[in-house]
């Protein structure tokens, strides 16, 4: 790299430090990572610099995208966000938005913590609504039913009882990969923090998360304009696998015809692996990821609350969706 210009907005104080971030960019690799690049600038700089509006990794990143070899986790500006309990239907327009919104550059690439307010069962797009779902039961038991914009298997979640999580990423993260590929990728990180708390965690193809003691959660996938991936996981952290067995049709088949206790040995909880409370696993998944990719805590709009509750009541809340013949 030569012949190094900088703009943008931001503040950056003495003005005369714009020089040596410059200059501590002059010779390096044009494939030099982010972590090389912000190392770089670092030594360049005095104590004393302040960086308002920006950081030596902003930098970085800007310097790979403009010389377009940014194609790692360290390349984005990752959000974070630990979202409240919202309605189901909620969940599933904000992560139609969230991923809307990356894709359209008005939002950073973003990891979310979801909070389950009440027990659903929530079906793969494709899915038969009478095939998968006892109907008689949800309502017996007071389990709301809702489809998703991705494919894949029905799930089964109460409060408290479930960690998912949603990934809004570049398409370009993954753009060399097979799409079973970018499943486990898009995962890597948390096999890592489920292996540090003790659980042996291991992908199975296409999209399961599990370990030698059972299932532990699954993943589905959306495109979005060719511009942004939507990748979201629910994982089982105490999981009541007889009502389970009630309210899904399909759990009868797959998962025991001996009863409760086959059942709870296929989809393994995380409580049990771990003995940790729900809420210090999260945590942990948390700074696992910051650790591993940078980024800082995020929260969603207003406006995008507010979007989101608009497609509520047009798409997710209504019949005919739920009931869909795929």
């Amino acid at each position: 790299m030569t012949n190094i210009q900088i703009a943008g907005d931001f503040f950056l104080e003495p003005a005369e430090a714009l020089d040596d971030i410059c200059a501590a960019l002059e010779g390096l690799p044009a494939d030099a990572s982010v972590e090389t690049i912000a190392k770089a600038i670092n030594g360049k700089l005095d104590n004393d610099v302040a960086m308002i509006g920006f950081t030596p990794e902003s930098v970085a990143i800007a310097v790979r995208r403009a010389l377009g070899v940014a194609k790692t986790w360290r390349d984005y500006e990752w959000q974070v966000i630990d979202s409240e309990a919202v309605p189901p239907a909620m969940h599933l327009a904000l992560d139609d938005i969230l991923a809307q919104e990356v894709a359209a550059g008005r939002r950073a690439p973003t990891l979310r913590f979801w909070e389950w307010d009440r027990a659903a069962i929530i079906i793969g797009k494709f899915q038969s609504l009478k095939n998968e779902v006892d109907l008689e039961a949800t309502r017996e038991h007071g389990v709301e039913v809702i489809r998703r914009v991705t494919g894949g298997g029905a799930m089964f979640v109460e409060k408290g009882t479930a960690i998912t999580y949603s990934l809004y990423a570049p398409t370009e993260l993954v753009a060399d990969m097979s799409f079973a590929d970018s499943y486990a990728f898009l995962d890597n990180w948390v096999l890592k923090a489920l292996n540090e708390i003790g659980i042996d965690a291991f992908y199975k193809p296409l999209n399961d998360i599990t370990s030698s003691k059972g299932k532990i959660g699954g993943a589905a996938q959306k495109r979005y304009q060719r511009n942004t991936v939507l990748h979201h996981v629910t994982m089982a952290y105490d999981m009541d696998a007889a009502k389970m067995m009630q309210v899904l049709r399909i759990g009868r088949e797959k998962l025991s015809d001996k009863g409760t206790a086959s059942a709870a040995k296929r989809v393994d909880p995380v409580k049990s692996q771990t003995g940790m409370e729900r809420r210090a696993v999260i945590d942990h998944m948390k700074k696992t990821f910051l650790d591993l990719n940078g980024g800082s805590e995020g929260a969603i709009t207003a406006e995008e609350y507010a979007a989101a509750e608009k497609l509520v009541a047009e798409k997710f809340a209504t019949q005919e969706w739920l009931t869909q013949i795929p």
